[in-house]
């Protein structure tokens, strides 16, 4: 689970008016209604939603991207265009590192992973893998001074046997500052993992940030609908989708010619989809367990399963949908953005699993009453979960104290200069009376557009 992520010089993402980072955090508050909107395991307490609200352009977004950035380098190391992402409003920021930071919680344990990099000049400055105690101390697993060349090993790492092989892995890139040791740690060590139980710690950082933090944009499909591909969920499935108002009462799986979807791709994807299938045909050859294995392709208005059995035989599938009680079907393409909007949003509450995810934008196409059935419905399914939910929004009917909770709710605000600040509402310690939503609309907590004259007002 997510409890905290720091940024510094980022996007719009400066220093705060302290010097320190900017800090978005999971850690609940002093509220003490809606308990079980909380993940309490005796040392911590952890919110399982938070939404945050600003206007266009106020750095709402910039959070999310600042979440991406820090994943995607880790999964695959800097992205492509990093060189300028740093937060230009201040020219002496060109040269000054750029501060990332995820502390989660595992099992039973808590951690921070961060580093630092120049995007300028494309180079690594720190790294570090601290353990979170408790009684507010920190445990050094590792930590790389690449400018200076230092690299110490503590805690689980620094064991008999796994220390030399660490020093080895180190040593490889102790000059080297345009990778990551947890990278590194994670490309091809599967006999490491298997040899040494201790190292085990980096895969699973690894795993939690590639895997466990899922992050949407509002123009990119959510979800892959395979949940959909599960039979046993049908009942399940089509009550929350009538639950939504989107008038499905059923879908079913049919058959498609393959060919059909061949002929429809441009040849780049079409290649690569038929090296896909030779590959799979490879693997369900070569393993005896495997009776059979798929694809699934999404776009925006398609959805495609394709199977390959032992015998080589591939078949394909796509989902239709039936409305009233008629049992008339309708193509993914046939139906609104909205009700597609619904069906992606799904995932999040069928998964099961107990991961963090981020969404930009989430009423994006929704109603607003649907918005917030959703996020009432998340929070009934989350009470018996660690499933964890990030949204932005600009929908003010979620700032309702039957709803949420104070500390749910976040803000993103522009200064003059430009550059965002992140702040809770729990950091106002408003009454519990207040009416929220209308003191935001106004702009009380900052994080709403403020409008010039469109037409001068010309003097007679």
């Amino acid at each position: 689970m997510l409890i905290r992520f720091n940024v510094k010089n980022y996007l719009s993402f400066s220093t705060r008016e302290d010097g320190k980072s900017q800090e978005f955090s999971m850690l609940a508050g002093k509220v003490r209604s809606k308990k079980e909107h909380i993940y309490d395991d005796g040392n911590i307490k952890l919110l399982k939603l938070a939404a945050v609200y600003g206007a266009n352009a106020a750095g709402k977004s910039n959070l999310v991207k600042a979440m991406d950035f820090m994943k995607r380098t880790v999964i695959s190391g800097l992205p492509e265009g990093h060189t300028d992402k740093y937060c230009k409003i201040n020219p002496e920021n060109k040269s000054i590192g750029s501060y990332f930071e995820f502390e989660i919680k595992l099992d039973d344990k808590y951690y921070s992973y961060g580093f630092e990099v120049l995007l300028n000049e494309s180079k690594f400055l720190s790294e570090w893998l601290l353990e979170l105690t408790p009684d507010n101390k920190e445990k050094v697993l590792f930590t790389r001074d690449i400018s200076n060349g230092h690299f110490e090993l503590g805690g689980s790492l620094n064991t008999k046997g796994l220390l030399n092989k660490m020093k080895v892995y180190a040593e490889d890139i102790k000059d080297d500052s345009s990778t990551l040791l947890l990278y590194v740690m994670n490309q091809n060590k599967r006999n490491l993992y298997q040899e040494y139980k201790n190292a085990s710690i980096l895969k699973e950082i690894y795993l939690w940030i590639k895997d466990g933090l899922d992050i949407n944009y509002p123009d990119r499909p959510i979800s892959d609908y395979s949940y959909m591909a599960n039979t046993e969920n049908v009942e399940e499935i089509c009550r929350m989708i009538s639950a939504f108002g989107t008038g499905i009462t059923n879908f079913e799986m049919v058959n498609v010619p393959i060919e059909k979807i061949a002929s429809q791709l441009p040849k780049q994807l079409r290649n690569a989809l038929l090296a896909n299938l030779e590959k799979r045909t490879v693997e369900i050859k070569n393993n005896d367990k495997l009776k059979s294995t798929g694809i699934i392709m999404r776009s925006d208005k398609d959805f495609f399963i394709l199977s390959i059995d032992k015998n080589e035989k591939v078949t394909c599938k796509t989902i239709q949908f039936s409305h009233g009680e008629k049992n008339v079907l309708f193509n993914l393409a046939e139906e609104s953005d909205g009700t597609i909007r619904v069906l992606d949003l799904l995932e999040i509450l069928l998964s099961g699993e107990n991961k963090t995810y981020v969404v930009d934008e989430l009423d994006r196409c929704l109603h607003p009453s649907l918005t917030y059935k959703f996020i009432e419905t998340f929070l009934q399914k989350a009470s018996k979960s660690n499933i964890q939910l990030i949204v932005t929004t600009h929908e003010s009917r979620l700032m309702d104290f039957d709803l949420l909770r104070r500390d749910e709710i976040w803000f993103a605000n522009k200064r003059k200069s430009g550059e965002t600040d992140i702040y809770s509402l729990e950091e106002y310690n408003e009454r519990f009376d207040k009416k929220i939503d209308k003191a935001y609309l106004e702009g009380r907590y900052g994080g709403v557009p403020i409008f010039s004259t469109v037409f001068p007002i010309k003097e007679c």
